[in-house]
């Protein structure tokens, strides 16, 4: 899937969720807003720097559930700027005009739909592992596998 379809799966997300005051916001403005985070260097989503904070902040078992064929597991909000740097979330709030909490909601709505969408089948995980030579993800990668 490429990352305009990403982007667009992610704003769908986010206008379905429960926010009162992101469910009213135009896709574009939310793909826009998510393309900054998620957007990467080349034009493609950088999900393997994001992958390896989710682990390192213990969070693995989540990540492997995106990756594989099972039910994705939700991510908290709070754990969102963990994993995010908090400027890109206050980017993205100022963006939207929503609070800091709703876009860190918004974020954990979207994020494991748009992960999840981006490894069919689990092939992210081939990508990561040839992009890091698999270092960095080992637990991750382990355990998806596994799974697929």
């Amino acid at each position: 899937m490429d990352l305009s379809s990403l982007l667009q799966l992610g704003a769908s997300v986010i206008q379905g969720n429960s926010d009162q005051s992101t469910t009213g916001l135009p896709a574009e403005q939310i793909s826009s807003a998510l393309g900054n985070i998620f957007g990467g260097k080349s034009g493609n989503p950088d999900f393997a720097a994001l992958l390896s904070n989710l682990q390192n902040s213990g969070l693995g078992e989540i990540a492997t559930s995106w990756l594989g064929k099972g039910e994705n597991l939700p991510i908290s909000a709070d754990a969102i700027s963990g994993i995010i740097d908090i400027k890109q979330i206050e980017q993205f709030a100022g963006n939207l005009g929503i609070s800091l909490d709703s876009a860190k909601k918004a974020i954990a709505d979207a994020l494991p739909a748009m992960i999840d969408k981006a490894s069919p089948e689990g092939s992210l995980l081939d990508t990561l592992a040839d992009n890091l030579g698999g270092s960095g993800l080992g637990g991750i990668f382990d355990a998806a596998k596994k799974l697929l």
